[in-house]
């Protein structure tokens, strides 16, 4: 693995943008590269001047958007059959997609959003998102809304640790349970808020007609 990874860095330093798109894809498409090893590094390189911030942030959405929707199309027309079947030429394996479909079952469409923020599950969430034939609209949002805060937030990282990044391979992992954490949190405080908004403005309006 390290001999790729130092690949994947050689091939993100020459091509740039184009290199952060493809990885991004390939890693959204079920492939086993550490999204951290991809945007650390770029946003490594946005610290030493050779990328823009926006630049890589497109570069990955895009990648991930791209890859993201391959693999809801095989698990859609392919079924978990083929998946089974197949999935190991390409290193995906049958334990992983058992993750991600666990997950799915349990928590359905809101998996397909909070799951990009989580090791192994948000590479192969939309297999069984695929499986599962949901609407491919509402899973192009959640996937959008859940992965644009984990690319952004590894791009940030890497700039900020700078030479250090590398240390994201390290607690990556750990970083982004925390960060589902904190954004559960903050959803049900929001939420909670705007449920008692909603009650005080029924409430008043009962007086209102009561009047």
């Amino acid at each position: 693995m390290e001999h790729f990874s130092t690949l994947f860095l050689e091939f993100i330093a020459s091509w740039g943008y184009v290199a952060v798109a493809i990885l991004m894809a390939a890693e959204n498409a079920c492939i086993p590269i550490p999204s951290e090893l991809i945007l650390g590094f770029a946003g490594y390189l946005i610290f030493a001047d050779q990328m823009t911030f926006v630049g890589a942030l497109t570069a990955g959405m895009v990648g991930g958007m791209a890859g993201s929707i391959f693999a809801y199309v095989i698990g859609h027309r392919g079924g978990r059959a083929f998946v089974d079947k197949y999935g190991h030429y390409f290193f995906v394996k049958k334990s992983h997609v058992d993750i991600a479909q666990n997950w799915f079952d349990k928590y359905g469409l809101k998996a397909v959003f909070f799951s990009r923020m989580l090791p192994v599950v948000r590479t192969f969430i939309s297999l069984p998102a695929g499986f599962a034939h949901v609407d491919m609209k509402k899973f192009l949002v959640l996937t959008f809304a859940g992965s644009l805060p984990w690319t952004a937030l590894i791009l940030a990282a890497g700039m900020m640790l700078g030479k250090s990044w590398q240390i994201m391979l390290s607690y990556g992992h750990t970083a982004s349970l925390i960060f589902v954490g904190v954004c559960a949190v903050v959803i049900a405080v929001m939420y909670i808020r705007h449920r008692r908004k909603k009650n005080v403005r029924e409430c008043e309006k009962l007086s209102e007609d009561a009047e």
